[in-house]
């Protein structure tokens, strides 16, 4: 294993960061200001390259490596995470589409998410299912050539903006997980409604809002991946999902980090720098240290997904260490502003407000330790 970036990937890297620091930061506090989504930003990370960088050349992607996407991601997020969603969700969507679609439904509708032109949401959680996945009670009926959807969807990121919407359903509750189907559903079917924005702490110019579906019908040929639909659910939350999480969660914490450290080299209490003290030596070490164990992590987690190897235990240690450090380094940073971080003067008041969601969405850290504790029943089983 060796994490020693190639020419490529530094390249790659470089232009991320230059894009976040120049153009992406200049928006962000307006971005989270007006909680409107920055589609003019988008359509140039979609012009830079940075949407569909995993995705098959034949689709207009760029097929690069896992690890790669996870430094652009975190390079973003150092920005905004707001933006930096823009490409997790892009991906993701990329990735269910190309791994379930049919050859139609490739060339359909992944160009224009590429290209910028579109976004297309993830309809899973509902307002009584979050975590547990295979309890959705929106119901997907087959009658002859058509499905009817009904039910409804909460916390759907970008819904708001959405061309689209990939949905999943359960042909019989009584099933569970063997009764998950995906399907896309274009905005104008009829029976479908996206609610009101909803007013978010953090995270707020990507539009997400309630979906409804009251006998919502839609071709049968827009099912995605026969009846497999649960086990490419999870497999793509192992990926696009948590991985990106993940890096999103180490970009906004190194954020916090280099704020508070340039911070305390300028704010001086008790005749001295802050930086002098050892306590803010100390806090600042810490960060440090953390942060590079959970890019590590994630960087582990890419590599295995790249080599083929098996990843859910990875992607959730990632996802789990990376979000509780998250949450805990950005706490203390804002501490080391003191109450100069609780105004808005200082992006770590957003930073602070942002990070909460690293411990909750693509499965909450709860649901990461049961994924990691299964995995590990399974590989003591096997060795037995």
């Amino acid at each position: 294993m060796d994490f020693e970036l190639s020419a490529e990937q530094v390249a790659i890297r470089d232009q991320a960061r230059s894009v976040a620091r120049i153009e992406v930061a200049a928006r962000a506090a307006s971005i989270d200001a007006s909680a409107e989504f920055d589609w003019d930003l988008h359509r140039r990370l979609a012009e830079i390259g940075f949407l569909g960088l995993t995705a098959p050349e034949e689709c207009g992607g760029q097929r690069l490596d896992t690890l790669i996407w996870c430094i652009v991601v975190e390079e973003i997020a150092k920005a905004s995470s707001t933006v930096s969603n823009g490409i997790t969700l892009t991906d993701g969507i990329i990735h269910y589409i190309s791994t379930l679609g049919t050859r139609e439904q490739r060339d359909k509708y992944i160009p224009p998410l590429i290209r910028g032109e579109a976004l297309c949401s993830f309809a899973l959680t509902e307002p009584n299912t979050g975590s547990d996945a295979a309890s959705v009670r929106t119901t997907a009926r087959h009658e002859g050539d058509s499905v009817i959807l009904n039910g409804q969807k909460m916390f759907i990121s970008g819904a708001a903006y959405a061309d689209h919407f990939i949905v999943v359903a359960t042909v019989d509750r009584e099933l569970r997980h063997n009764g998950i189907r995906s399907y896309i559903v274009p905005r104008e079917a009829l029976g479908l409604t996206v609610g009101d924005k909803l007013d978010l702490m953090g995270i707020r110019g990507f539009g997400t809002s309630p979906v409804f579906f009251d006998e919502c019908r839609i071709p049968a040929s827009n099912q995605l991946g026969g009846n497999e639909g649960f086990r490419m659910v999870m497999q793509g939350l192992d990926g696009p999902g948590r991985l990106g999480a993940a890096s999103q969660a180490v970009g906004l914490a190194q954020a916090a980090m280099e704020s508070a450290l340039a911070y305390s080299l300028e704010r001086s209490q008790f005749g001295q720098l802050i930086f002098d003290h050892q306590t803010i030596q100390f806090m600042l070490a810490d960060m440090s240290a953390e942060i590079e164990a959970a890019r590590l992590l994630t960087w582990n987690a890419a590599w295995r997904r790249d080599a083929g190897l098996p990843f859910t235990k990875e992607a959730s240690h990632a996802k789990l260490f990376a979000g509780d450090m998250c949450v805990r380094n950005v706490s203390n940073a804002l501490q080391i502003f003191g109450g100069y971080g609780y105004s808005k003067e200082y992006p770590i008041e957003r930073f602070y407000r942002e990070a909460k969601i690293h411990q909750i969405w693509d499965g909450t850290n709860q649901i990461q330790r049961k994924i990691i504790a299964r995995q590990l029943r399974k590989e003591k089983c096997r060795a037995i």
